[in-house]
């Protein structure tokens, strides 16, 4: 008997001084209110309920098979500590009601200085949302959406709420809403992000001063579409086969002085579409294969391009809603290589055609009436359209550069090997079936 007691003695001592080892299989919220400030708390290969709220600083660290799933009415996680980490588990299964005032989500951070990493999420409203919360770090996690057809009815992959100087990079965000969504949210910084199948993959509403590099966007309604936004830098990202009626790869909408750098926007519906939008820099970007390389309206102004490769595109630009102003084709002397469309000749070789390039269009008539017009841009009844008007001088000046960039020497076998790589890369990823579905079999919209 005595030793059975010693037995108990010993047993509670060590529950007492490692719960986080020895109550794992009884309830998470429990646990954490055990815990001390800065606790390490390590979970095991098992499933627990959600939902929890993290109200101290500690670190949570799962296991390969951990899952917390929620019960389905609220955030699965709330931190509402500072100092709190989490890392290598799943989050699944927060509430998916549109119509609450709370915006819930597998994750969602109320506190500043956290950290969020190697978090797999699935089937919960937001991803991971950051409500009035500044300088976190949201990093190589994975979140899955619905899915396309269920677009409406969830939330983003990463919202961004009144949020600032948070740093978010390298996670992969497929099937939601939106994938980044940041509203009312300056200074943050997102690296080598990666998101597919989504609306936008990238949606900015009044969030000025944030930078975003090399990311990859693919198979979205639309690449990324900055909104009543300025000061951001966009600088290395590709926007790749962003496509369908109205799509494009970047939107720029009542955003002013950002500078658009050194991107790719390749088999995109439109590459830019720039509306109502003044003094932004367009320079170094890959503007290739393309129905409409940029779509520029009148109502922007104080546009500059400026060192960008704009080629193959079925039209290399074209202003809408009347002639824009001060929009310039050129900076200090150097416009845009506009590849084998327009022949130039270098006598001096300089680097810049010894005459300007004018391009001259009907088609703006048509895409201003017709919602439906991109569509059918590769018909050839496209070419004897322009033709005539053209010869009756109906047509109109899209764009004038005065310092055309004589193309490289090697410039165009580059690309074509880039593009064959990008239809390989694609077809390994997506599958043979989608792009057939995408572009027809003939390379046709179906």
């Amino acid at each position: 008997m005595k030793k059975f007691t010693l037995f108990l003695l010993v047993f509670s001592l060590f529950i007492l001084l490692k719960p986080e080892k020895y109550m794992a299989a009884e309830n998470l919220q429990a646990i954490i209110d055990s815990l001390k400030e800065g606790a390490v708390l390590k979970l095991e290969n098992k499933t627990y309920a959600g939902n929890i709220i993290i109200n101290k600083s500690m670190t949570i660290i799962g296991s390969k098979k951990t899952v917390i799933k929620g019960d389905g009415t609220g955030n699965v996680i709330s931190i509402k500590a500072p100092d709190v980490k989490i890392s290598g588990l799943t989050v699944t299964h927060s509430s998916m009601n549109r119509n609450s005032s709370e915006e819930f989500a597998a994750i969602k951070i109320y506190t500043n200085d956290n950290l969020v990493e190697h978090v797999t999420i699935r089937h919960s409203f937001h991803g991971i949302y950051l409500s009035q919360a500044h300088h976190n770090i949201i990093r190589f996690n994975h979140i899955t959406g619905l899915g396309k057809g269920e677009i409406a009815s969830q939330g983003n992959g990463i919202h961004v709420y009144y949020a600032n100087n948070n740093l978010l990079e390298n996670n992969t965000i497929e099937g939601t809403r939106d994938g980044m969504f940041f509203d009312y949210a300056n200074n943050n910084h997102s690296y080598r992000n990666k998101i597919s199948n989504t609306r936008y993959g990238l949606h900015y509403m009044y969030s000025d001063g944030n930078l975003f590099m090399k990311n990859v966007f693919t198979m979205n309604t639309g690449g990324a579409a900055i909104m009543n936004s300025n000061h951001l830098k966009l600088v290395g990202n590709q926007f790749i086969v962003n496509y369908g009626n109205q799509s494009f790869g970047l939107l720029l909408l009542q955003a002013n002085d950002n500078y658009i750098a050194n991107n790719t926007f390749y088999m995109n519906q439109r590459g830019l579409y720039i509306d109502q939008s003044t003094r932004n820099t367009i320079k170094g970007n890959r503007i290739m294969q393309n129905q409409i390389g940029v779509e520029l309206w009148a109502s922007s102004s104080d546009q500059t391009f400026t060192l960008n490769h704009i080629s193959e595109n079925r039209i290399p630009a074209v202003t809408l809603g009347g002639t824009g102003e001060n929009n310039a084709w050129s900076r200090d002397g150097k416009g845009n290589d506009w590849g084998s469309a327009f022949p130039l000749t270098d006598l001096n070789q300089n680097g810049i055609g010894d005459f300007a390039i004018t391009y001259h269009s009907s088609l703006h008539q048509l895409i201003e009436g017709q919602e439906l017009t991109s569509l059918f841009l590769k018909s050839p009844a496209i070419k004897i359209y322009e033709k005539i008007n053209s010869s009756l001088k109906n047509d109109e000046i899209m764009f004038k550069d005065s310092y055309p960039l004589a193309a490289k020497k090697g410039s165009h076998p580059v690309t074509l090997f880039i593009s064959l790589g990008l239809f390989v890369l694609l077809i390994l990823l997506k599958g043979r079936h989608l792009l057939c579905i995408t572009f027809g079999r003939n390379g046709r919209k179906t």
